[in-house]
């Protein structure tokens, strides 16, 4: 049988020093949601928030099967803490299973330029503007497809306004690049970075990701990255964060 926990030191146990932000949020009851195969003693858990799952402590296949009923979804990343948890994943959702590289990025609270970031802000173009999230802006985020995961994790703006925090660039009225929170936990946000397609390659989440990690700072908070993919670290150490690792990941369609 399996269970909706809260963070208790068994289940901090099994996750054990992963370094994932998302993890952190589900620990510490911000958001997301934690599963386990016992209540009180676990040998195996599970982090689900947005689009992604954390596998941690010993394979289980009864977890690993498990769909909460509030999860609509039918696409999903998931994250093995081990190879065994990576093979059971796997074996399980055969050629439902893709198998990607993510990259991890170091978490340096003392490493970012403020200058070096508000020259980079400086640098847009007058045809564009700059605006932080404010509700308008969110809902203008959700309305369409390739901005939608800015603000998706927070289900309304009152939500966001609270727990959320990004910054859009706009032209004639549209939004067309944002840097916001994925996720939020106690000491930070995970940041979610796009532009619309053909207004990239501008240097626009350049401009947006330099405003939200200024942001970030004023207000003490922590502005996590973790890379989809190779373009994504290069954006990162323009910003000032540096490589950490490569991990795997497994994405799951029709789950």
């Amino acid at each position: 049988m399996i269970y909706e926990v809260t963070h208790n030191k068994n289940i901090s146990d099994l996750f054990g020093k992963w370094e994932e932000t998302l993890i952190w949020s589900c620990l510490q009851g911000i958001m997301g949601k934690l599963y386990a195969d016992d209540f009180d003693y676990p040998t195996a858990v599970m982090a689900i928030l947005g689009d992604f799952t954390f596998f941690a402590g010993k394979s289980n296949i009864e977890l690993l099967a498990y769909k909460p009923d509030w999860c609509k979804q039918d696409f999903m990343i998931m994250v093995p803490q081990n190879e065994d948890w990576q093979n059971a994943i796997i074996r399980f959702y055969g050629n439902k299973a893709k198998i990607v590289s993510r990259y991890a990025i170091k978490k340096e609270p003392d490493i970012f330029d403020r200058k070096k970031l508000e020259k980079v802000i400086s640098s847009l173009p007058k045809e564009y503007k700059l605006c932080m999230i404010n509700e308008p802006l969110y809902q203008m985020c959700k309305s369409q497809a390739w901005s939608t995961d800015l603000v998706s994790q927070f289900p309304n703006y009152e939500m966001y306004r609270k727990l959320g925090l990004g910054a859009v660039i706009c032209r004639n009225n549209t939004i067309v690049s944002g840097a916001s929170s994925y996720s939020r936990y106690q000491e930070g946000i995970e940041i979610e970075i796009d532009t619309k397609e053909g207004y990239r390659r501008k240097g626009l989440a350049y401009i947006c990701g330099a405003k939200l990690i200024l942001e970030c700072l004023n207000r003490n908070l922590y502005p996590s990255w973790d890379a989809q993919n190779k373009f994504s670290v290069s954006l990162a150490e323009k910003l000032g964060y540096h490589y950490s690792h490569t991990y795997t990941a497994i994405e799951i369609r029709e789950y």
